[in-house]
């Protein structure tokens, strides 16, 4: 067995080559026949005395290498990313100059002024040149096309004759082109649907929508209910309102007076009587237009002869109060004219027309149950459950109560510190307004509580009491801090 010197370099130190001489010619070719095995042109022995000297020299060529191999690598990984930038600007330049593009910006200029005649004529010349149009060119010019159609665009009737023609036009070559729609495609045609007169379509068109899969808006409705409504369809038009409440949509305003109208219309007095509701729970405050439509109703006929001529108070008084007060939604009550006038308000609630006080109105059962399962919901899924649930039982325990007060936000209005003695003149304001004379809710982190041997005292009397709920460590909700 060949002994080996120490001091001498044996074939480990081939191990490690130096990647910029792997690139040599001439040692590639000592490298394969290093791999073939042949390593006795390696291991002729050295005399000591060349020992150090030769040692340290390929060490030396070793460490030279690795840092020319590192300034090469530097320069390659340099030279590299100028390149990626380079092809990148060069992509960015080529899509910004592509045809699709500025068809795109030339079609995004003509929707922000309105300009459906230069629209088609940028439409026209792209397909004569053989330009691909995408999904967003096609809603530009459907959109312009139902702009002008439905009249909301110019009042010139040929531009309105234009907008429908072309607008189906369009459609079907996008259809060709097998261009996915999407909301936004099928609005504009429900839109072009109603122009041309066929509510139907457009019904169809927002049933297709949700075949698909793509969710309905408020604004794809729009066109088949106003169109139904006003061709005096009162039936479709209710047909119409079903599919928006399965589909999770809710009317606002202009809606909901158009199915007033054409149910004052078609002397349909339980569903003028529903819309009503719905605008009391839902809008509030009507503009001018709806105003004088439910002024319309009142001071007609109909209105005159519909209502129960007889009622059980009882049952009304219930009903009352079990909606919150303010109305019972049982139907007409009573028969004759009704006096029709505008009236003021005083600061205190009381009209100036008949003297009567307006009654605070609570929310109803129904709106109460769901407000308290979406707030269940979201406070399991902000907090830990079970604390929440906790929280559930405590208060099933030391409930109802009349008022809530957030315990931190209270005592630090305008202080850098929390104050006592405001929180606890809020509670007794409060418990004074009660008309239970019941303490409030006070919450108040856990943190709160023991921090401060002081206050501490006046805390755990409200806590003894059943007044005062600890939040625990981790919750992170505003009112609980």
């Amino acid at each position: 067995m060949l002994k080996v010197n120490p001091f001498v370099p044996s074939l480990s130190m081939f191990n490690k080559i130096p990647f910029s001489l792997l690139y040599r010619r001439g040692f590639r070719r000592a490298f394969r026949i290093f791999e073939a095995g042949h390593c006795n042109s390696f291991a002729k022995l050295v005399s000591i005395s060349n020992v150090n000297v030769n040692f340290f020299a390929v060490d030396k060529t070793r460490n030279l290498s690795a840092v020319a191999t590192a300034k090469k690598s530097g320069l390659n990984a340099s030279s590299s990313s100028r390149t990626n930038e380079m092809t990148n600007k060069a992509k960015k330049k080529a899509r910004m100059e592509s045809p699709e593009f500025l068809l795109k910006i030339k079609l995004d200029m003509c929707s922000k002024h309105g300009k459906l005649e230069e629209a088609l004529r940028l439409y026209d010349e792209s397909i004569s040149n053989g330009v691909s149009l995408k999904l967003h060119h096609y809603n530009m010019l459907l959109y312009l096309c139902a702009r002008e159609a439905s009249g909301d665009g110019s009042q010139l009737n040929e531009l309105k004759e234009l907008g429908l023609k072309r607008g189906f036009e369009i459609f079907q070559k996008m259809v060709g082109d097998e261009v996915s729609p999407n909301e936004t495609t099928f609005t504009s045609m429900a839109r072009l649907a109603v122009a041309s007169e066929d509510p139907d379509m457009a019904f169809e068109l927002v049933k297709q929508m949700k075949s698909l899969g793509i969710p309905p808006r408020l604004r794809s409705y729009g066109p088949a209910l106003l169109g139904f409504c006003e061709k005096g369809n009162a039936e479709k038009a209710y047909e119409v309102d079903a599919h928006m409440f399965e589909s999770g949509v809710t009317p606002e305003e202009p809606e909901l007076s158009a199915l007033l109208k054409v149910s004052i219309n078609t002397k349909k007095a339980d569903k003028v009587y529903e819309m009503l509701q719905r605008f009391r729970a839902s809008v509030r405050q009507v503009s001018e237009s709806t105003l004088q439509v439910v002024e319309d109703w009142f001071k007609s006929k109909d209105a005159a002869s519909v209502g129960a001529e007889k009622w059980d108070v009882k049952q009304i008084k219930e009903a009352v109060i079990g909606g919150g007060g303010g109305w019972h939604g049982l139907g007409w009550l009573g028969s004759g004219r009704w006096r029709v006038v505008r009236t003021e308000m005083t600061e205190n609630g009381v009209c100036r027309s008949c003297g009567e006080k307006l009654v605070c109105i609570d929310i109803d059962p129904k709106e109460t149950e769901n407000f308290a399962a979406k707030l269940t919901e979201l406070a399991c899924s902000k907090e830990v459950r079970a604390d929440f649930v906790q929280f559930q039982e405590w208060l099933q325990q030391h409930g109802p109560f009349d008022a809530v007060v957030d315990g931190a936000n209270v005592a630090l209005i305008n202080s850098e510190a929390f104050n006592l003695n405001q929180l606890k003149n809020v509670v007794n304001k409060l418990q004074q307004m009660s008309p239970t004379k019941r303490s409030p809710l006070i919450i108040l982190h856990r943190s709160r509580i023991a921090r401060d041997p002081n206050k501490r005292k006046w805390l755990e009397r409200w806590q003894r009491a059943g007044v005062l709920y600890a939040t625990p460590y981790g919750s992170n909700d505003d009112c609980t801090n």
